[in-house]
């Protein structure tokens, strides 16, 4: 199964800017989609909200309408990582983040163990 380490979370303050990283034990990219998600602290996994997705393949993107035009997720397949440059934070974007890859044919995947970012206002 893959493996997903995220790092790069901390504080910010409102409006700044952070990279958020994940590293992959996944060597080939072409049958995965992956995604950034966020979690409230203290609340349930059900509660996980997709932000960002790419494809392995092609590299289309997506995502969460309340962060468009702030967030801007890449895979850098050389260095086996998947990113999300996080610019013009914003006190609601304070939550966990994790990284997860899944096949696109069954949907079947991994997460990561996650990264907090906390936002100062």
């Amino acid at each position: 199964q893959v493996q997903l380490a995220e790092s790069g979370g901390g504080l910010v303050q409102a409006g700044g800017s952070l990279r958020l990283s994940c590293a992959t034990s996944a060597r080939t990219f072409s049958n995965y989609e992956m995604g950034w998600y966020r979690q409230p602290p203290g609340k349930d996994r059900e509660e996980r909200e997709l932000v960002a997705s790419i494809m392995g393949i092609g590299g289309s993107t997506g995502y969460a309408d309340s962060v468009k035009g702030r967030f801007t997720v890449n895979l850098d397949t050389a260095k086996n990582a998947l990113y999300l440059q996080m610019n013009n934070r914003k006190p609601e974007d304070a939550d966990i983040y994790y990284c997860r890859m899944e096949t696109t044919t069954t949907k079947v995947g991994a997460w990561g163990r996650g990264t907090q970012v906390v936002v100062s206002s």
